[in-house]
């Protein structure tokens, strides 16, 4: 079992930044894939970054360039790196692992374990 505690959310103007963490329990990190999700209200739950346990990163193309997604295995945390932020980014935001897989990144069935969430506001 894996659990996923995330920090970092909060309000924050457009073209501002936010950094969220994501701690993960466990002692096999470095074997799992990573990835940031978010939903906004009314709206289904989409993709928006994951890192591999090969540390290759993947970003949807909404926020490509301006959010970045890394990962420290000493610390057993995963972190998005958001910049230039947009009303549009406003959302939960969810961090979620699963085993070091070659399927699809960008589906959220492809996980197995999530975080509670934490909400991100951009003001206009």
């Amino acid at each position: 079992q894996v659990q996923l505690v995330e920090s970092g959310g909060g309000l924050v103007q457009a073209g501002g930044s936010l950094r969220l963490s994501c701690a993960a329990s466990g002692r096999t990190f470095s074997g799992y894939d990573m990835a940031w999700f978010r939903q906004a209200p009314g709206k289904e739950r989409e993709f928006v970054a994951a890192v591999s346990w090969t540390w290759s990163a993947y970003y949807s193309d909404s926020v490509k360039g301006r959010f970045t997604i890394s990962r420290a295995n000493v610390k057993n945390t995963v972190y998005l790196e958001m910049n230039s932020l947009k009303p549009e980014d406003t959302a939960v935001y969810y961090c979620t692992a699963r085993w070091n897989s070659r399927s699809s990144y960008s589906i959220a069935a492809n996980y197995n374990y999530w975080g509670q969430g934490t909400q991100v506001t951009v003001s206009s």
